[in-house]
């Protein structure tokens, strides 16, 4: 008897990872079912993407946008919805599998809901765990749904993992690319365009997570998430910066023995190692060539450069609602920087200032995460403006995926 195909839904299906998990799906479609995709302002890419797959729902995030969609996807049997609440009704949709990938605080409504359903949720929405740890492990925990770690870091421990008990595990080890910036020194980092900091070595990804590899607050985020996800303290989670990009994530555990993953940097790998359910679906990711290689380096991370690293693990070790307000404060900086209203080293001073006039208040629902996740945006608004300078161009960036 045949497997009947695995239903899907994909938040957040515009961006860079939702486009990499559609081309997994196309390359084998009669193993998956499209319920639902949502998108947030590109209309033709996602009436697009729905036509391809027969989606049952195409969802466009801005409301105004709806009459274009419906006019894309006139003659189909798709069902268009658009806005906030669209959103979360058709993350709340059951399916076998639901991609979070909305980025940001937009992104943990949706999540959630679609963790209630009790399936599983690959996630590829840092925020969800960062800002709404506590609540999201509540809802996972009572809904039975399983979490499956998108970003290449977690997913490599993950897999590290497999088939290991969890008291063994002596620590976890995630590496950093070390951004563009990896070499530069104080001033050049100052002195660095928006231009200058999208331009990765290694990762081809949104403007939002490119800029926060170049600040190393994405390294930070995922040391916050790490610690939520497989339940680890601080001092258990160490970083290196591994410029090749080859060794996603190492686990040490507790006889001397240490796991590597090690594979090509392209997302289609971990994005196929949780689409596949109890298989490994063949991708066309390029294969490492070691030999090629030849090399492999790593090394510390300069935290004095790379301060948002640092401020990340107080905000962990402050636990509550630190976690919070750093990434809702780190979210308004990018996007500044990103419009030329700030320095790239303005990022982790406005993040250091929203942490400091705010700690760590307690955070036991999802309206006090929203609520301290609006309130450190406030501030982090607050301070950006005493700061902003102006500028004879804009960059014509999106920090959304």
């Amino acid at each position: 008897m045949s497997t009947p195909p695995r239903s899907v839904t994909i938040l957040g299906s515009t961006g860079s990872i939702g486009c990499s998990t559609i081309a997994l799906i196309k390359e084998q479609p009669a193993l998956y079912r499209v319920r639902a995709l949502v998108g947030g302002r590109n209309v033709a890419l996602l009436a697009e993407q729905a036509r391809e797959l027969r989606a049952e729902y195409a969802v466009i995030h801005d409301e105004a946008l709806l009459g274009a969609l419906k006019s894309a996807l006139k003659g189909t049997e798709t069902t268009c919805m658009a806005g906030r609440q669209a959103v979360i009704e058709a993350a709340s949709i059951p399916a076998d599998y639901t991609m979070a990938a909305i980025t940001g605080a937009a992104g943990l409504e949706p999540t959630l809901a679609a963790t209630a359903n009790g399936r599983d949720i690959a996630l590829a929405n840092k925020e969800a765990l960062v800002s709404a740890g506590d609540v999201m492990l509540r809802v996972v925990k009572k809904a039975g749904a399983t979490l499956l770690p998108v970003d290449s870091e977690h997913n490599a421990i993950f897999q590290c993992l497999q088939g290991n008990h969890a008291q063994d595990v002596e620590k976890i080890i995630l590496t950093a690319s070390g951004g563009p910036f990896i070499r530069a020194d104080l001033e050049e980092m100052r002195r660095a365009t928006p231009e200058k900091a999208l331009k990765h070595p290694t990762w081809t990804m949104g403007a939002k997570i490119t800029i926060d590899s170049a600040t190393m607050a994405n390294k930070g985020l995922e040391v916050i998430e790490a610690a939520r996800l497989f339940q680890l303290e601080d001092a258990q989670i160490d970083v290196l910066v591994h410029p090749q990009s080859a060794v996603h994530g190492l686990v040490q555990y507790r006889d001397g023995s240490l796991i590597a993953h090690v594979g090509a940097n392209d997302m289609r790998v971990p994005i196929a190692h949780t689409l596949g359910g109890h298989q490994r679906l063949a991708t066309k990711a390029p294969r490492l060539d070691l030999a090629e290689l030849a090399t492999l380096s790593f090394e510390k991370p300069d935290e004095t450069r790379f301060k948002a690293l640092r401020l990340a693990r107080q905000a962990l070790r402050a636990g509550h609602g630190a976690p919070t307000i750093y990434s809702a404060a780190n979210e308004v900086a990018v996007e500044s920087f990103l419009q030329r209203r700030i320095g790239f080293l303005d990022i982790a001073e406005v993040i250091e200032h929203t942490l400091e006039k705010l700690g760590a208040p307690a955070i036991e629902s999802l309206d006090a995460v929203l609520h301290w996740d609006a309130e450190a945006r406030k501030l982090a608004q607050s301070c950006i403006s005493k700061r902003d300078r102006p500028v004879s161009r804009r960059a014509d960036v999106s920090p959304h995926i």
